[in-house]
C-alpha cells in the first residue's frame, strides 16, 4: 500500500498532457476551428459551433431548392421540404456528432490521472507514452488528407447510386440523362462530405482510443481482484463509454431517417427493416464497447491468481477457526470475538473474485446504450397504427 507522499511522487511524474487527455483536442480540423473562432481551447463555443456547421450543410440546400423551385415540387417523388432523411441528416445527426465532441473531451480527460491516483499503474511514468503516442495520432494532418481522400472517393460512389432510377430535388433525370441541380451538387460537392468526414473521424478517434488502452493493458497493472467493482479497480473506465452516446444516437437518426422516408414514400414497413436494427445495434456497441475488452487478459490473469492466494489464505484461517473454536477447549467467549465477523469478511472476499467480470462494463451498461440508439426510431413506431387505432387503445387504457 503507497503512502501519501508516494502517491503525490507519482502524480508529479504525469506531464500536462497526460493530466488532460483527449483523443478529440487536437488535429488540423480543430486548430482551424480556434482560427475561425469556433471553438477555444477546452472545444467551448459549442452552440455556435453546432449552428455554423449545421448551416453550412442545409441551408444552401433549402435556398437552391426554392429557387430552383424544387422545395415543394409535388412533380418529384420527394420535393426537398418532405425529405426527412436530409433533414434528420443535417439538422439532428450532424449537431449530435459535433456534440460528441465537446461531451467525450470533457469526460476523458480525467482519465489518465485516474490511473495514476488509484495505483493501478506499476510505473505511472510509463503512462506517457501510450498518451504522446494517442496525441501524435490525433494530431496527424496526413491522417486527416486520408479521411478526406476516402470520403471524396465513396461520396462519388454514392453520387453515381444517387440519381439512376428517378428525379428528384437534388438531380434530375430526363431522356436516360442525369443533371445534378445547383442544390444537388452542393448537396454531393459540400454537404455530404462534411457529415461523413465528421463522422468517419469519429470511427478513427475510437480507434486511437482502441488503441491506447490496448498500450495501457501492455504495461504492468497493479489490479486488485478484491474490489468491490468487480473489475479489480479499472469500473472506472466502464463510465466513458456513455460519452459515446451522443455518437449511437446520431446514427440511429440516420436509420430513423432512411426508414422513414421508404415508409412514408414507398409504403415500406417497420416490421421489414427489423435486420437493418438489429444489426446496426450490434456493430454499434462493438465499436463502442470493444475498445474496454483490451484488459480482459490482465483481468482474467488477476482472476485466477485472486482465487490461488484467496484460496489459500482461506485455507489457513478456517483451518485456524476450525481448531480454535471446534477442536478445543477454549476458555474464550464468543461474545466480543471478531473471528466470526473476520470468516464472514474473507467469505465476501472470496466471493468479489469469483464474481469478476473479465470487461470493465455491466449488462445494464450495455442495454442502456441500445436503447440510447433506439430513441430515434421509437417515432416510427406510430406508423404501424392509424389514429383510430391509438385513440381507441388510449380510450380503452383510460376508460
Amino acid at each position: 500500500m503507497l503512502d501519501a507522499s508516494e502517491s503525490k511522487q507519482m502524480k508529479q511524474h504525469l506531464s500536462e498532457d497526460a493530466e488532460n487527455f483527449s483523443v478529440v483536442l487536437g488535429g488540423p480540423l480543430f486548430q482551424l476551428l480556434r482560427r475561425a473562432h469556433l471553438s477555444d481551447d477546452s472545444f467551448g463555443m459549442l452552440k455556435r459551433r453546432v449552428l455554423f456547421i449545421s448551416l453550412i450543410a442545409w441551408l444552401p440546400l433549402l435556398i437552391f431548392s426554392v429557387l430552383e423551385r424544387n422545395a415543394l415540387n409535388k412533380i418529384l417523388p420527394i420535393p426537398f421540404l418532405f425529405d426527412i432523411e436530409i433533414h434528420m441528416r443535417f439538422l439532428l445527426a450532424l449537431p449530435l456528432l459535433v456534440y460528441a465532441e465537446y461531451l467525450v473531451n470533457n469526460r476523458m480527460r480525467p482519465i489518465v490521472r485516474q490511473f495514476s491516483e488509484r495505483n493501478l499503474v506499476e510505473n505511472p511514468a510509463d503512462l506517457e507514452g501510450p498518451v504522446r503516442s494517442a496525441f501524435r495520432l490525433r494530431n496527424s494532418m496526413v491522417a486527416e488528407i486520408i479521411l478526406i481522400a476516402i470520403v471524396y472517393s465513396v461520396g462519388i460512389m454514392v453520387r453515381r447510386e444517387a440519381a439512376v432510377s428517378t428525379s428528384t430535388w437534388y438531380a434530375i433525370l430526363k431522356d436516360g440523362k442525369t443533371t445534378w441541380t445547383n442544390a444537388g451538387i452542393w448537396y454531393a460537392y459540400v454537404s455530404l462530405p462534411i457529415f461523413q468526414f465528421i463522422l468517419v473521424r469519429w470511427y478513427f478517434r475510437i480507434f486511437i482510443w482502441g488503441r491506447f488502452l490496448w498500450q495501457i493493458s501492455r504495461l504492468k497493472l497493479n489490479l486488485i481482484p478484491t474490489h468491490p467493482d468487480r473489475v479489480a479497480g479499472l469500473g472506472f473506465l466502464g463510465n466513458t463509454v456513455y460519452a459515446f452516446s451522443p455518437i449511437l444516437m446520431a446514427h440511429g437518426v440516420l436509420l430513423s431517417g432512411m426508414i422513414a422516408n421508404r415508409i412514408f414514400f414507398t409504403g415500406a414497413t417497420l416490421v421489414a427493416f427489423k435486420l437493418e436494427i438489429f444489426a446496426m445495434i450490434l456493430v454499434l456497441l462493438a465499436i463502442v464497447l470493444s475498445p474496454l475488452l483490451v484488459f480482459a487478459f490482465q483481468l482474467n490473469q488477476a482472476k485466477r491468481t485472486g482465487l490461488r492466494e484467496y484460496g489459500v489464505l482461506a485455507e489457513r484461517y478456517v483451518r485456524e477457526f476450525d481448531q480454535k473454536w471446534l477442536r478445543s477447549d477454549t476458555d474464550e467467549t464468543f461474545l466480543g470475538s471478531g473471528d466470526i465477523q473476520s470468516l464472514a469478511d474473507l467469505g465476501n472476499s472470496f466471493q468479489v473474485i469469483r464474481e469478476m467480470r473479465l470487461a470493465p462494463f455491466t449488462k445494464e451498461t450495455i442495454a442502456q446504450l441500445a436503447i440510447v440508439t433506439l430513441i430515434p426510431l421509437l417515432p416510427l413506431v406510430l406508423t404501424m397504427f392509424s389514429l383510430e387505432q391509438l385513440v381507441d387503445r388510449f380510450l380503452g387504457t383510460v376508460f
